[in-house]
């Protein structure tokens, strides 16, 4: 279908519903650092007690991005898949009571609608995930009707075919701008099958450890993990670095990024980068500059963070340029 009039940006993603389960934090229950990192360990066999659970319709990458965009004043839609069935359905209805255009929303009458499982334990989570093998369509807008910016992001590993397909559309439409954050898989993937989407895009946001993943470049080295993505044809490249801010690069200079200070410490995690990633692509689509749409960036993923799910905590236009305005006169990108 053709809106009425173009949106501002169409977000490409799947979309799932999360059920949070808060771990209680207890001898059952633990983490502990491993050579690789921290693990999460549970007692096999045993029935453990939990704190509680929430429900969220319309989570996921692009659906997140959509609905900050929306909030930030954009005219924005999501093309995604989901099942008939009632997961699906609230889903579309709350995209709807989000103001996200739903005409992409491609409903499959076979197939259930994913739906993943996030271990909370204190701020951080766990995610169970599952992403069914849907019969990806691309659906593409008329010349008319096509959107200014595109936000690209995670898709399941049975999408390559679709992913071929929104490439040669984009190609196709060189007016249409690009912003790609690659989910999970499509970072496992590397390169080589997503290499026409990096050489298309005017934006890449990814964390640190994805761009170590997917560059094969030095996790302390990063200098050369912006060159090294650049190199695979985006313009402007970010990297997230959680609590150590994030570092961009627009091919003249680097940058680092400063978090926005946070009021208290952190609730839960989940959704950051989803924030970040969404609300600097909004400031450009809004015609802020490079260095102020990273300004904007760590405002809503500081407050994302401060409520439980990556949506409660995406603020509306107005809040986050009253953020902006109370920061700290050292919040500001500065050469590194």
């Amino acid at each position: 279908m053709t809106p009425t009039r173009p949106w501002d940006v169409l977000c490409v993603g799947d979309v799932v519903t999360d059920t949070a389960i808060e771990l209680i934090q207890d001898a059952n229950t633990i983490t502990y650092e491993g050579a690789d990192g921290p693990w999460l360990a549970m007692r096999s066999g045993a029935k453990l007690p939990f704190a509680g659970h929430q429900t969220f319709d319309a989570a996921g990458n692009a659906s997140n991005a959509a609905v900050a965009c929306t909030r930030l004043g954009l005219r924005a839609a999501l093309a995604t898949d989901v099942g008939k069935d009632d997961t699906g359905r609230r889903i579309t209805e709350r995209l709807r009571e989000h103001g996200v255009d739903t005409d992409l929303v491609h409903v499959h009458p076979e197939q259930q609608t994913n739906h993943h499982f996030v271990l909370r334990h204190g701020a951080e989570r766990t995610i169970l995930v599952r992403h069914h093998d849907f019969a990806y369509r691309w659906t593409a807008p008329s010349a008319s009707g096509a959107p200014r910016w595109v936000y690209f992001s995670s898709l399941s590993e049975h999408a390559a075919a679709y992913q071929d397909e929104i490439a040669d559309w984009l190609g196709a439409h060189p007016e249409v701008r690009l912003v790609f954050q690659p989910g999970t898989l499509q970072v496992r993937s590397g390169v080589g099958p997503l290499r026409a989407v990096y050489r298309r895009s005017e934006v890449v946001v990814m964390n640190r450890e994805e761009a170590v993943t997917v560059t094969g470049g030095d996790h302390a080295d990063v200098h050369d993990l912006l060159a090294r993505l650049h190199a695979v044809g985006p313009a402007k490249v970010v990297i997230t670095d959680g609590p150590d801010g994030a570092y961009a690069s627009d091919g003249d200079e680097h940058l680092w990024m400063p978090t926005y200070p946070d009021p208290a410490p952190p609730v839960e995690r989940t959704g950051a980068g989803d924030a970040f990633a969404a609300t600097l692509a909004a400031a450009l689509i809004r015609g802020e500059s490079w260095r102020d749409a990273l300004r904007w960036a760590p405002v809503n993923s500081m407050n994302v963070v401060q409520h439980v799910g990556g949506q409660a905590g995406l603020l509306p236009l107005a809040e986050l340029e009253a953020r902006l305005a109370r920061a700290p006169d050292s919040y500001e990108p500065v050469p590194f």
